[in-house]
């Protein structure tokens, strides 16, 4: 079952990719937390997490503005935000000449 609640949960490692790996590998994905200084790593870690949103040096993520939604079995498509009203529009294009 997926965790609902605050939790902080805090694990070594010594390689990036290890934690990558083993934070990738949960079944759920709405949001990872990276608290770190180094914004090259910031920028490895948030592209590389498969989470549908990603909290840097943060813990309040969420707010109208926001595209709040996860990965995995944490939700598909967005709510909140003009992204949240895309899963109920089409898109049509229409080529026309007109003499």
């Amino acid at each position: 079952e997926e965790t609902f609640g605050p939790v902080a949960a805090f694990a070594p490692f010594d390689r990036e990719e290890e934690v990558l790996e083993r934070a990738n590998r949960t079944e759920t994905g709405l949001v990872a937390y990276l608290h770190t200084a180094d914004s090259a790593r910031i920028a490895r870690m948030s592209s590389a997490l498969e989470f549908g949103m990603v909290a840097v040096n943060r813990t309040k993520i969420t707010g109208a503005a926001i595209p709040f939604g996860g990965m995995k079995q944490a939700g598909l498509g967005r709510e909140g935000s003009r992204h949240g009203m895309e899963a109920y529009t089409d898109l049509k294009y229409v080529c026309c000449d007109v003499s």
